[in-house]
């Protein structure tokens, strides 16, 4: 049974966003509900009241109302949301045009710079008077190879006002892995900065840039925009020109091109490890509305608020995070290295900008617990009230040290959720407790249950996520898919018109929900399916395991798990290590889990998002291809995997 760490004071749970939203359904539809699990059953049975709240509640902005919120809620893939409605994405989030702050941005090594929501509207105003000069134009694509700075919000919020399609690239990708996006969408204009900074580093993305546009015919415009140096030589860069030259000197008065609920918003991009990047295309109305409940109920966000996510601009966190605008928060945005010049480097910005909102990913929070800092004895975390995780299952040392280093009154919301949906499945519940290792609860609106081996829904131990029901920022269709067809493989050809996600989870009987790893790199000793983050979390709480990586190796007509170990600095994988590491699995998981061989190597593989890969290791010990490498931020990691001749012994 988990540990309970945290309940809201009823105070916390009257005044929550979540509350007042339960209030307003009981008196719209007559209800009486007074949990959170009474508001989420009903959630997904009346699905197309739930949205019609939602879309009430959160205020979305439009010029033409719906005639309808959903004709089919189970049709997946087409289900059509809010027809006839007409509204346009950036409107909803440049809404407040006032002189409180917007953005505020620390790039590493340098002053906090500040942009009020007057300011931002201005900016955004210059660009898209310099993107309809270029002849940009509704359906058109503008992307990014941009670090996580103002300009790259002000670029996105530019294009989408005009009805422009954006999709964007962090500078820490490579050539390949940013043609492989960019070369199948064919972008029109192309915003990029002259650099980045990591590890106290500069880093030129201008060599980058003059390979890539080489490839890319269809950029009729480089904007350059100057971040490590005042004035980027963009001698030889063809149709390329500055930032500052390229906006308009005076705003333009902004039209916010008027368009259909389901009028393309984002391209976003699967992590392409078996070949070409998957293009998901998803609707304006659809991410906003989703990310709006998700923010305003799930977070608890309002305008008092001042949210920050540790993001690159290639994952959808920054996406996420970006949205945050709409409801007139503070949205605090950082480039760097999160542990430079130290591991207080993102708590000192907390304290000094007293963030209400943190997040980050269970890699970090590791990382941050093997680094010996309790931010609580050095920083002033007053404002701080939720911190939320994502990217990997986070375990229950995580949670327990977030709530004894970091702070003890604190929601800390363990999310989950996909690129594909650019949102969550489970996530945060205000209203409710926080139990050690569990996301909080499903999310509104998320239909989402466990399936066993048979197809039915099961409690209290693992499945496969599935979500039985549409949901509006499901992608609309996936880019040069004209029958829909790689679309349907990627999630509904396991179970027909339902939605497989690939994660192995479990649900228990109080809503709570537990990650165990995705479900294709689930091991299956002897038959018996064990979730990855079940291994993963007993080996890296020892002091003397950097990382690891496990796979499981088809062996003799079986599955053998295979545990593949970056000792620590001061550590070598001996017999006394070997030991330790199967007897604290054994001790913490079980004996099936402890693994037949445990290896050592020099680094682990990780995509650009921070997953581990792995199915790419599985596939180098077994002497196959792996497809793209360069979907991987290290993939020169992979050689430490070839050839081990301890792989072909008992």
């Amino acid at each position: 049974m988990s540990k309970k760490l945290w309940e809201p004071s009823e105070e916390r749970v009257k005044n929550s966003n979540m509350y007042r939203f339960m209030e307003f359904v009981n008196v719209r539809y007559g209800k009486n509900f007074n949990s959170y699990n009474d508001l989420y059953e009903w959630s997904v049975e009346s699905i197309g009241d739930f949205w019609a709240a939602v879309w009430d509640f959160v205020d979305i902005k439009a010029s033409s109302p719906y005639e309808q919120v959903i004709d089919d809620p189970y049709k997946m893939p087409g289900a059509k949301w809010f027809t006839g409605a007409r509204l346009n994405f950036a409107e909803n989030l440049l809404r407040y045009r006032d002189q409180s702050e917007a953005l505020i941005f620390k790039g590493e090594g340098q002053e906090p710079s500040r942009m009020s929501y007057k300011e931002l509207y201005d900016e955004v105003a210059k660009v898209a008077g310099g993107l309809t000069a270029a002849g940009v134009k509704a359906g058109d694509r503008v992307a990014g190879f941009m670090p996580n700075m103002p300009q790259t919000v002000v670029a996105m919020l530019a294009a989408t006002s005009m009805g422009a399609i954006w999709s964007s690239c962090s500078p820490d990708f490579g050539i390949k892995g940013v043609l492989d996006r960019f070369g199948q969408i064919k972008p029109k204009i192309l915003f990029v900065a002259d650099g980045y900074f990591f590890k106290g580093s500069r880093f030129d993305s201008l060599e980058k840039v003059r390979e890539i546009i080489k490839e890319l015919p269809s950029v009729e415009k480089l904007v350059v925009v100057p971040y490590t140096v005042d004035k980027p030589d963009i001698s030889g860069l063809p149709n390329a020109v500055i930032y500052d030259e390229f906006k308009f000197a005076e705003p333009i008065e902004l039209k916010f091109e008027q368009l259909p609920f389901d009028h393309p918003l984002y391209i976003m991009y699967s992590s392409g490890t078996t070949g070409l990047p998957k293009c998901m295309v998803q609707g304006a109305g659809g991410v906003l509305i989703q990310h709006l409940k998700e923010l305003v109920l799930h977070t608890d966000l309002s305008r008092k608020d001042t949210i920050f996510y540790f993001t690159t601009c290639g994952w959808m966190m920054w996406n996420w995070l970006v949205s945050s605008l709409a409801v007139g928060a503070r949205v605090v945005l950082f480039d760097g290295y999160p542990f430079h010049p130290d591991a207080g480097a993102l708590w000192e910005l907390a304290e000094k900008e007293k963030i209400t909102v943190f997040g980050t990913s269970a890699g970090y929070i590791a990382a941050l617990r093997k680094s010996g800092l309790r931010p609580a004895d050095k920083y002033d975390l007053s404002a701080l009230r939720t911190l939320c995780s994502t990217g990997s299952p986070l375990n229950e040392e995580g949670f327990e040290f977030i709530y004894d280093a970091v702070k003890r009154d604190l929601q800390l919301a363990s999310i989950s959720g996909g690129t594909d949906i650019n949102g969550c499945f489970a996530l945060g519940n205000p209203m409710g407790p926080v139990y050690s290792g569990e996301l909080q609860v499903r999310g509104l609106g998320m239909k989402v249950e466990s399936f066993d081996e048979d197809g039915k829904p099961v409690r209290n131990k693992p499945g496969e996520l599935v979500c039985l029901a549409a949901a509006p920022s499901m992608p609309l269709y996936f880019w040069d898919d004209p029958d829909n067809e790689k679309y349907k493989a990627a999630y509904f050809d396991f179970y027909p018109g339902v939605w497989r996600h690939g994660d192995y989870i479990t649900i228990n009987d109080r809503g709570g929900v537990i990650i165990h790893g995705r479900s294709d790199a689930t091991l299956n000793p002897g038959g018996v399916r064990i979730g990855t983050a079940e291994i993963y979390r007993p080996v890296e709480n020892m002091e003397e395991i950097e990382d690891s990586i496990v796979v499981g190796q088809n062996w003799k007509g079986d599955i053998r798990i295979v545990l593949f170990v970056k000792p620590a600095d001061g550590y070598k994988l001996d017999d006394e290590l070997k030991h330790k590491i199967k007897e604290t699995i054994r001790r913490n998981a079980s004996p099936r889990h402890v693994p037949a061989k445990i290896i050592e190597v020099g680094e682990i593989p990780y995509t650009l998002n921070m997953k581990k890969v792995e199915l790419a290791v599985k596939n180098v010990i077994e002497g196959k291809p792996v497809k793209n490498k360069d979907a991987l931020k290290n993939p020169e990691a992979l050689k430490y995997f070839e050839n081990i001749s301890e792989l072909q012994e008992d």
